[in-house]
């Protein structure tokens, strides 16, 4: 087994998740280089074909949706429109790019957050998301 199926395999076990053919595919786009991503559904569909899998993109929203579930990723939503998929799982702020449409890391010791609102009575926060929208000055 090649290390990037063995980090592709060893990640979807830490999911519980069964390793079927196309969840190996993606995991291997994901994860199989040890480092992390930041992707659209349709990008992760355009890298399979890349690769030469048959996966369809139905299929790919499907798995990145039971990865989340998993915790194994974090779903990132840019716009109504727009969620990029994390597979950092640190509390950690983001840039979205508006010019490229690009979501990256941005330092997170350099963000402060003072304070957050109580969560309503039988309710907990599970999670803050930071996202700094960035656009080229003009002119």
């Amino acid at each position: 087994m090649t290390a990037e199926a063995f980090r592709a395999t060893d990640w979807l076990a830490q999911g519980g998740l069964r390793p079927t053919r196309q969840r190996l595919a993606l995991a291997r786009l994901l994860v199989g280089d040890g480092q992390n991503r930041h992707v659209t559904a349709e990008s992760l569909f355009a890298l399979t074909g890349e690769i030469g899998e048959k996966v369809s993109l139905a299929t790919v929203y499907n798995t990145l949706r039971a990865f989340c579930a998993a915790g194994l990723m974090n779903e990132v939503v840019v716009d109504g429109a727009r969620s990029y998929f994390d597979t950092r799982m640190d509390d950690h702020p983001h840039f979205y790019w508006e010019d490229s449409h690009v979501l990256t890391d941005a330092p997170a010791d350099q963000v402060q957050i003072a304070a957050l609102p109580e969560a309503p009575a039988g309710t907990e926060i599970a999670r803050v998301d930071v996202v700094i929208r960035l656009r080229a000055t003009r002119g």
